[in-house]
């Protein structure tokens, strides 16, 4: 028993914890808070004064008929609810405000941190689940963050002046509350971890869902090619489903609270009106004391309802920021390195490197020695999976070898800070990336994004991608669309070929870099390249053959080691893997050819 108390206590530290971090948020609104606050107060104390009012309304007015209340009652109720009217005006307003100032800032703030994070962050989660912090997770914090202290102010001053209200008048009948007040706080203590535990489990549905959703659209095409619409709708649904049982849960919560507290609340409303009509009671209390004490109560009683029902949207904001904090204290990709690389030579040397990714128990990398000679060529080939783009992903430092060393103009290339070691480097891949905006800021992209219009012209030009440009709407301004989804895949790669022609970095890497280009292109692209290659140090991974028959070394790689390395005619001399996928790659190309 006493540990399960300690595990509580425990969990309402960590609560607390996460809350008064959550409020620092808030905390930089502080005069619109200040200025909110008031406003809640004179909706209070707006709605505590008409209730006193009802004694003087009820004895004096009615009963007395005095000729001063009959001329100012109608005023003061008038300029009373007008006060309300401002306050809850002002109050809501600047909550809102507060509201969605801190839903941005701590979107920004998670997103911010996506740009930090290492890249074996972004290969262990799904995606889906990424995007579903920025979408979801972060909207559920204002609630906890802002909504939930109006309530808490609003309503908790609300009881404490309709409490102040039934003491002034009747400090007898005020007794009721005995009943319903430690029920109250019963219920609400019961209900507050279960809250915790199902929104905890809400988060997690909600990524799933995005996810599912970003996977079906994002693959639209293969899912109708090949009949999936019936598995991805009934894979959808399944995923909905358990977040409707989810969230049903909650309402179930949250429902049984609320009936519960209401019938809390009408046996203290049975217990005012058995101790009002009691003989001695009835002779010396007015109608007016009576009716402004029952309905203090009965103000008073919605107010109490909803403190109680806050802590669904406490609970479900506590577990939202929980989720997006730890997300926000992941550390960063590791920079220990402190000399600045200016321009390198382009000297590399890689010794005895292994890589074993996160969560994995195979070696990707098993022991690699190269040595790359400033300004000359390496290409890497070899079978899927043979290890090629995990080596060339070293290179930024996107991972860290297990074990060996790289090395580059003779330092370890970990003493160089990682901005001005990415700055020696452009990359072209066989998955390119484009943004959806326009073709000259793809093109100028990031710390490219001051260069001149005539040298993108020209480095479009130079990657053969000016021929399709021209001819575009507003050529280099014409906008490409999400991901580029405007332009062919040639197109695509001839701009992402144009970005790094413009970085103009003394170290190239070309994954498969002319992969999606019909034979026409890349032969001009080929051309472009081979400029672009000249007195820098590069590196292609090729699966045809041919495009790298003129690299002054070719490393073949099996099962994340080097096999065999030498020129192209060394190695077809040597008779071994390189000669086998050559010859393979002959007979079916003479196969096309024959064929056509």
């Amino acid at each position: 028993m006493s540990d399960a108390n300690k595990s509580v206590s425990i969990w309402d530290a960590e609560s607390w914890r996460i809350y008064k971090r959550l409020l620092g948020y808030t905390w930089r609104y502080w005069a619109v808070g200040l200025v909110s606050l008031f406003g809640m107060l004179a909706d209070g104390a707006g709605q505590a004064i008409f209730t006193n009012l009802l004694k003087l309304i009820t004895d004096d007015l009615f009963a007395k008929k005095d000729p001063y209340l009959i001329f100012w009652m109608p005023i003061w109720i008038i300029s009373i609810f007008f006060v309300r009217s401002v306050g809850t005006f002002v109050s809501n307003y600047g909550i809102s405000y507060m509201g969605r100032h801190v839903v941005q800032a701590i979107q920004q703030d998670v997103f911010d941190a996506y740009l930090r994070l290492p890249a074996a962050f972004f290969g262990a989660e799904p995606s889906g689940q990424q995007i579903s912090r920025i979408t979801y997770t972060s909207e559920q914090v204002a609630a906890a963050a802002t909504d939930s202290i109006k309530t808490v102010v609003t309503d908790g001053f609300t009881v404490i002046a309709m409490l102040a209200v039934m003491l002034y008048n009747s400090v007898y009948l005020t007794s009721a509350l005995l009943v319903m007040v430690p029920a109250i706080a019963l219920i609400a203590a019961m209900v507050s971890r279960r809250y915790r535990r199902i929104s905890r489990r809400i988060q997690g549905s909600m990524g799933s869902v995005t996810g599912t959703v970003e996977e079906s659209v994002g693959a639209h095409r293969e899912v109708r090619v090949y009949g999936g619409q019936a598995h991805e709708s009934n894979r959808f649904s399944e995923v909905t489903r358990r977040t409707r049982g989810l969230n049903l849960k909650i309402a179930a919560t949250n429902a049984t609270s609320s009936s519960t507290i209401q019938l809390v609340a009408a046996s203290a409303l049975a217990a005012l009106v058995f101790l009002g009509t009691r003989p001695r009671v009835l002779n010396e209390m007015s109608p007016g004391v009576f009716l402004a004490v029952l309905t203090a109560m009965g103000m008073m009683l919605p107010a109490l309802r909803r403190l109680a029902n806050v802590q669904a949207n406490v609970q479900r904001g506590l577990s939202a920021a929980e989720d997006l904090f730890e997300i926000i204290d992941l550390p960063p990709e590791p920079d220990d390195g402190t000399l600045l690389l200016g321009r390198t030579r382009g000297e590399l040397s890689m010794q005895g490197i292994r890589l074993v990714y996160p969560r994995s128990e195979v070696e990707a990398l098993r022991g690699v020695d190269l040595h790359c000679a400033p300004g000359t060529v390496t290409a890497l080939v070899g079978r899927s999976g043979s290890g090629k783009s995990s080596l060339v992903s070293l290179l930024p430092r996107f991972y860290a070898p297990s074990s060996g060393r790289i090395m580059l103009d003779g330092e370890n290339y970990e003493s160089y800070t990682l901005a001005s070691l990415r700055r020696q480097i452009a990359w072209v891949g066989q998955s390119v990336v484009l943004f959806d905006d326009t073709v000259a800021n793809n093109i100028a992209y990031g710390e490219l994004a001051g260069a001149s219009e005539a040298d993108i012209v020209a480095a479009a030009e130079a990657a053969n991608a000016m021929e399709f440009i021209a001819r575009m709407p507003q050529g280099i301004h014409t906008q490409v669309g999400q991901s580029g989804n405007m332009l062919s895949g040639g197109q695509r790669q001839r701009i992402a070929i144009a970005r790094a022609i413009l970085k103009n970095a003394p170290i190239l890497v070309l994954d498969e870099a002319t992969s999606a280009l019909d034979t026409e292109s890349e032969r001009l692209i080929q051309q472009a390249l081979q400029r672009l290659m000249k007195d820098r140090t590069t590196l292609v991974i090729a699966h045809r053959l041919s495009t790298i028959e003129g690299a002054d070394q070719i490393a073949v790689m099996d099962q994340g080691r080097i096999v065999e390395r030498g020129t192209h005619a060394e190695l077809l001399a040597l008779g071994g893997h390189y000669a086998a996928l050559h010859r393979m790659q002959f007979h079916d190309h003479a196969a096309e050819q024959a064929g056509d």
